[in-house]
């Protein structure tokens, strides 16, 4: 029996990315921005193929995702920002959901979203961690993108062929 095979594609040519960045925290937001950028570019993500927007917190990521993948207009949609423990209860009210906003809009539109969002201890975590999340999500966004175009292509040819009873 021969067992069939994907291999990871990371050739980011033609992939069009939609980032959603948060405002607060914005030193890191801007951090993993730069990171992430740079490497799609590197990927061979092309400028004018990245829409990049902004929103005040982590909580209006998911919505704004939302209303990107409604546009039909991405391959992959990229959460940057960073949530960092306070006081208070409020970090894991924003962490948690913020994160299952994100993880529910990506399977609702069926479109890879990629979860950048830091969430730790003090900004001296943050600081060390966001160029390599940003590096990260660029990859995984690329990625998980030409994986999902691969497996529609592997659905529409699965449509054209029939099957003949015996």
């Amino acid at each position: 029996m021969t067992v069939g095979h994907y291999e990871s594609n990371l050739d980011g040519a033609g992939v069009r990315v939609g980032i959603v960045q948060a405002r607060f925290n914005e030193q890191v937001g801007n951090g993993l921005l730069e990171a992430c950028l740079a490497e799609l570019n590197k990927l061979g993500v092309l400028n004018e193929d990245i829409l990049h927007v902004t929103v005040p917190g982590a909580l209006e990521v998911p919505l704004t995702l939302q209303k990107m993948a409604a546009t039909h207009q991405f391959d992959a949609l990229i959460a940057l920002g960073a949530v960092i423990r306070g006081e208070t209860y409020h970090f894991e009210l924003v962490a948690n959901e913020s994160g299952a906003g994100i993880t529910r809009v990506g399977l609702d539109a069926g479109i890879p979203i990629v979860n950048a969002i830091l969430t730790t201890e003090d900004d001296e975590q943050a600081h060390v961690r966001m160029h390599e999340k940003g590096v990260d999500a660029a990859r995984v966004a690329v990625e998980m993108a030409n994986l999902t175009l691969a497996l529609e292509d592997l659905a529409d040819a699965t449509d054209e062929i029939h099957f003949e009873a015996e």
